[in-house]
């Protein structure tokens, strides 16, 4: 917050630019048989995980216009995949990476998340009852803060 207790922007022009790293994830969970349709290519909507990991790439680079405050970021890569795991799961993980003065850790979350919320769109016609949870920071590198990895908190 500013001076007056103001939301902010904060000032990252004095910050040196280092490699930064972050790793999310997120979990859908559906119907058995929804995940059966997903890995056969049996939803009318086409092929969930090629929309989706498109999806979760562009929100990745279009975080700032989302979240207030945050900063646009020069994002050069941006990995996501898409696992399903039986019975029921697909698991979402998304690295981001960019050389510049602050993280890269909303850029794979929002990545994660609208992955996520994609395949729900994709597949909302057979399983309205589907969930997306477990959107959470695996990894995150650079910078002044260092390394973090989800488990080792202190």
């Amino acid at each position: 917050m500013n001076e007056r207790g103001e939301a902010r922007m904060v000032d990252v022009t004095q910050k040196a630019e280092t490699l930064r790293e972050a790793v999310a994830q997120a979990v859908v969970t559906m119907k058995p048989e929804t995940l059966a349709l997903i890995t056969s290519g049996g939803i009318a909507k086409g092929d969930v995980f090629a929309v989706a990991r498109v999806a979760g790439i562009l929100a990745a680079k279009r975080t700032s216009d989302l979240i207030p405050m945050c900063h646009p970021l020069p994002i050069e890569a941006v990995d996501l995949t898409l696992t399903p795991e039986q019975p029921n799961k697909v698991r979402i993980q998304a690295s981001v990476r960019c050389m510049y003065r602050t993280g890269v850790e909303m850029e794979a979350l929002t990545a994660v998340s609208v992955a996520g919320l994609t395949v729900y769109d994709m597949c909302k016609a057979v399983d309205r009852g589907m969930e997306l949870g477990e959107i959470v920071l695996l990894k995150k590198s650079g910078g002044k803060s260092g390394t973090y990895l989800r488990g080792e908190e202190k």
